[in-house]
């Protein structure tokens, strides 16, 4: 509560302040439109050309002032010179509810349900049995095998999305009031719409984003000033901090299909608006809709929400959209290192001004397996702090340095990340290697109730509620969107972890972590400052030490390198 409410309101209204509504009375705000008039304007004019001119002055802080009549001449003038601009007031938000009920779960779900499936779609939904508030979250993925095909295309499909957000904002400041939000962004396969708020009018707001979809048309002006925007962004990649183009390049040697900005950036500057909208309709020819609804919505409402999508992209007689053919169903690869090999990348900063150097040394453990799981986030979790304390604190090798798991698509692992401008990026990775043998004895040595201790830790960490209906929806989406479908994963991973042992942990840690491990396989991505660029450019490629292999170009060796299997293998292929 606002302590000034205590001054400002009598004791009965001390909470609620200016917050409760008063009741609608349309005479009185007509009288106060009334009054709204250029014979009634006050116009406050502050300049320091009217030092010297003023005639008055405030007794607080000395301000000087003069007040003036404003001629009836003047304000004539001025309504005559006015443009025609057919003000009006707020037309009525169509997006504010009006009903707040709760919907009746006849039938509880813990997790989410598939509930329809078509050969244009696929509906997974999830009741809202925890937060019991009127509200609800949608997100669709409209998966299109064009979007993405060559850096042209990604880039068009980037430009589509921005421009439909643009088109949408003459909604978006009545749907905000409203309580609804909403947003069009690119995927790895596609595009996404998500809307989250109050459930009564969501749909409305649905159909409006559905609507501009399907009735895209391309606006040159509005093209042009998106197009700029993108490559301003796609030219501040340079600039970006040396640890997060080391994480770029990471991710490029380990997602497959997936384009370098630079060659985005190429591309960008003879796009015209004239490219998309013939890009449009080849990108929607073939469209597989993953839809989830959650929240205070019936099930009856949540198929209709789908069937309306469906209605819209691929009923009539000239329908915008096909179904996907079996082929055409796309998947989420990563990169498949090999066991026992130790793969390094280096490249130089593309900001000279920038004197850090950055490494991202990651290592591969397994494609998602409970056991596993839960032994790689125990390490994670019990490395983290020796890990920060020895090498930014002992040896002070830079002020980011994190210890974190990663996961692309269900591939699991870990990954050391470290911005410094005192050592250059070949002595952090030693470094790191150093670090990790010193481990090994602390690992070893650690006693029985430590161990419990982490476990425990790790137990609550994962039975930790979700606090909102946006944090459990996320947590589902992405099962979905990798295509695991694993909803009890951590209840799972809670009975896999209260059975692991000590020696298990340890034995995990020997063939996967350990320097040297038959199984170990790692990645080291280094990017290397101006600061050290001279011992970089001395020595591009060291020698290359048994069970090692220098990465030269990452694409070259992206396509020589097997793959793992995907999770997500489309409609009528996914394990359900």
């Amino acid at each position: 509560m606002d302590i000034s409410n205590y001054i400002l309101y009598p004791p009965k209204d001390w909470l609620v302040g200016s917050s409760l509504p008063s009741n609608y009375s349309p005479g009185i705000i007509q009288s106060v439109l009334n009054e709204l008039t250029p014979n009634n304007v006050r116009v406050f004019w502050e300049s320091t050309k009217f030092e010297g001119h003023t005639d008055k002055t405030e007794p607080w802080y000395g301000t000087a002032y003069s007040v003036e009549t404003i001629s009836g001449s003047l304000v004539q003038q001025w309504m005559e010179r006015a443009p025609d601009e057919h003000l009006h007031l707020p037309t009525p938000n169509v997006f504010i509810p009006t009903d707040l009920s709760l919907k009746t779960v006849t039938k509880k779900a813990d997790f989410p349900l598939l509930l329809r499936k078509s050969p244009y779609s696929r509906l997974w939904y999830k009741p809202d049995t925890t937060f019991s508030t009127p509200r609800a979250y949608v997100k669709m993925d409209f998966n299109c095998p064009y979007a993405g095909d060559s850096p042209e295309a990604e880039v068009l499909t980037d430009i589509f999305t921005r421009l439909l957000m643009d088109y949408l904002n003459e909604y978006a400041y009545y749907a905000q009031v409203a309580g609804l939000y909403y947003g069009i962004s690119c995927s790895e396969n596609g595009f996404q719409v998500t809307v989250v708020g109050y459930n009564h009018k969501l749909r409305v707001l649905l159909e409006t984003v559905v609507e501009k979809i399907a009735k895209f048309e391309v606006k040159p002006e509005r093209f042009s000033v998106i197009k700029e925007l993108v490559i301003k962004e796609l030219q501040n990649y340079k600039f970006q901090q040396p640890y997060q183009q080391a994480m770029y390049n990471c991710s490029l040697i380990l997602q497959d299909r997936t384009w370098p900005w630079s060659d985005e950036l190429e591309v960008l500057p003879y796009l015209e608006a004239d490219d998309l909208s013939r890009f449009y309709p080849l990108m929607l020819a073939r469209v597989f809709v993953e839809c989830y609804v959650a929240g205070n919505i019936e099930p009856n409402e949540a198929e209709s929400i789908i069937q309306h999508v469906e209605d819209a992209f691929y009923e009539g007689a000239q329908p915008i959209s096909k179904a996907l053919f079996p082929c055409q169903h796309l998947t989420n690869r990563v990169t498949k290192l090999d066991r026992g090999v130790n793969y390094s990348y280096s490249t130089e900063g593309l900001n000279p001004s920038d004197e850090n150097s950055s490494l991202v040394h990651y290592i591969q453990v397994h494609q998602d397996d409970y056991m596993l799981n839960v032994k790689l986030q125990l390490f994670a979790l019990i490395a983290k702090q020796p890990a920060f304390h020895q090498l930014r604190s002992v040896e002070q090798l830079g002020y980011i340095t994190v210890l974190m798991q990663r996961n692309d698509s269900g591939v699991r692992g870990v990954q050391f990340i470290i911005q410094s401008s005192v050592k250059d990026p070949r002595h952090i990775d030693l470094r790191v290697e150093a670090f990790l043998k010193m481990f090994e004895s602390k690992l070893y040595e650690m006693s029985d109730d430590d161990f419990k201790s982490n476990v425990n830790a790790l137990v609550d960490m994962k039975l930790e509620k979700h606090k909102n209906l946006r944090e459990e929806s996320g947590f589902y989406w992405r099962e979905i969107s990798d295509g695991t479908l694993k909803f009890d994963r951590r209840e799972c991973e809670v009975t896999a972890l209260k059975q692991l042992t000590k020696r298990e942990l340890i034995d995990f840690f020997d063939e996967n972590i350990k320097v040297g491990a038959p199984r170990r396989k790692s990645l080291s991505v280094q990017v290397c400052s101006s600061l050290h660029s001279s011992e970089f450019k001395a020595n591009p490629s060291p020698p290359v030490e048994p069970n090692s292999v220098q990465i030269e170009d990452i694409f070259s060796f992206r396509r020589s390198q097997p793959l793992y299997g995907s999770f997500k293998g489309g409609f009528g292929h996914m394990k359900l």
